[in-house]
């Protein structure tokens, strides 16, 4: 079955236009990425205005409709670009503008010199370098950084710039050697390819605000709200993963006379103490121990790689480092001090419940000891 061109450029059409739709509905549900969903509506409708000016390019004088055809393309394009730049955050616009300027500029002084196939080699190599771009950007980027659809996305701008690379320098050779007949066949396969990039690219960005809006309320149910530490929850989903991957030492801690400090100087103030030894214990613990709240004035540390000895230090750090924080901190300052139990991941690998119960046993005797000590659970 022939498909003639008319009819890709129609389907590309429609195609683009239930990507705006889709987008712009989907922005409703995620306002925290209002701002690139909508740049990337207005992508697909540059680009479905490029298509429409396309077909009609005939009607222009000259060159013209070639030219605003590949200016509305690249700024399509462009946007894109922006939108995937704004996931880490505000994007500067002056290289992408600067492109488009430099092409109008082009397209104003000597638009009319140039035949419409140099227009559509020309326009080949800026949506390479966007789109080449693109992918780099989600390559490199924190946000996108382990969510799933990320290696899609960049597949498909990658794929899509080596495409038109191709399209840039092979073309006007093979033209030249074969003759202009061969224009319509690669008119065909560029409308063909645009056609899958128009499905799969809108796709692909949709699934990115989506795993990153689910990553964040997977984050959210394992976080601790007052102290920003891994809850009860998150504890004891990564803390099994980190045990299983070698030798750990855990610590339990739990603030002293905790309700008298509320009883006394206010939940407001309680709050602020609880915070204070989060920040303490993280700070202390290091970046690759898993520190979390277990529950009110309950907090316990596992410390991958760490033997007694080393482990020992970290808790008797944290208590110190809490006690002085507590007594030098803004505002009234309160002396606060916590109990400490230790236990090590026995030869054979305890499971986390069995450490925790053998670092709480621990904790109890410091407790019973007089509080504000450290104890080692039997071996």
């Amino acid at each position: 079955m022939q498909i003639d061109l008319p009819t890709l450029y129609y389907l590309i059409i429609g195609t683009l236009l239930v990507a705006v739709a889709m987008t712009l509905w989907e922005r409703q549900a995620h306002p925290q990425r209002a701002r690139e969903l909508g740049v990337w509506a207005g992508a697909y409708l540059a680009f479905a205005a490029g298509c429409v000016v396309s077909l009609n390019r005939w009607s222009f004088p000259g060159a013209f409709g070639w030219g605003l055809t590949n200016l509305l393309m690249v700024l399509g394009y462009l946007m894109i670009l922006h939108g995937v730049a704004r996931l880490d955050g505000p994007a500067r616009l002056r290289g992408p503008a600067a492109l488009l300027a430099g092409l109008a500029l082009l397209w104003v002084i000597a638009g009319g010199r140039f035949t419409g196939a140099f227009w559509n080699y020309v326009a080949s190599l800026p949506i390479t370098l966007a789109s080449g771009l693109t992918a780099w950007t989600l390559m490199t980027g924190r946000t996108a950084r382990g969510l799933r659809s990320r290696p899609v996305v960049v597949a498909v701008a990658a794929g899509h710039g080596l495409f038109n690379l191709g399209r840039a320098v092979l073309t006007p050779v093979l033209v030249a050697r074969y003759g202009a007949d061969l224009l319509p066949v690669f008119g065909k396969m560029t409308m063909y390819e645009g056609v899958l990039y128009s499905v799969a690219m809108p796709m692909g960005l949709i699934a990115l605000v989506r795993e990153e809006a689910q990553a964040q309320a997977v984050a959210a149910a394992r976080t601790d709200y007052l102290t920003g530490l891994q809850n009860r929850h998150g504890f004891f989903e990564q803390g099994a993963r980190l045990l299983a991957h070698g030798p750990a030492a855990l610590l339990a801690f739990d603030l002293d006379h905790f309700k008298a400090i509320n009883d006394r100087h206010g939940h407001a103030a309680g709050d602020a103490v609880l915070r204070l030894f989060a920040d303490t214990a993280r700070r202390a613990a290091g970046p690759d121990a898993l520190v979390a709240r277990l529950g009110g004035e309950e907090f316990a540390a596992l410390l991958p790689g760490l033997d007694l000895t080393a482990a020992r230090r970290v808790g008797e750090g944290v208590a110190r480092g809490f006690a002085e924080a507590a007594r030098h901190r803004d505002g009234p300052g309160i002396p606060a001090t916590v109990s400490v139990g230790l236990a090590a991941a026995q030869p054979g690998g305890d499971n986390l419940p069995a450490l925790l119960s053998a670092a709480d046993r621990a904790l109890y005797r410091a407790k019973a000891g007089g509080r504000n000590r450290l104890e080692v659970a039997a071996a």
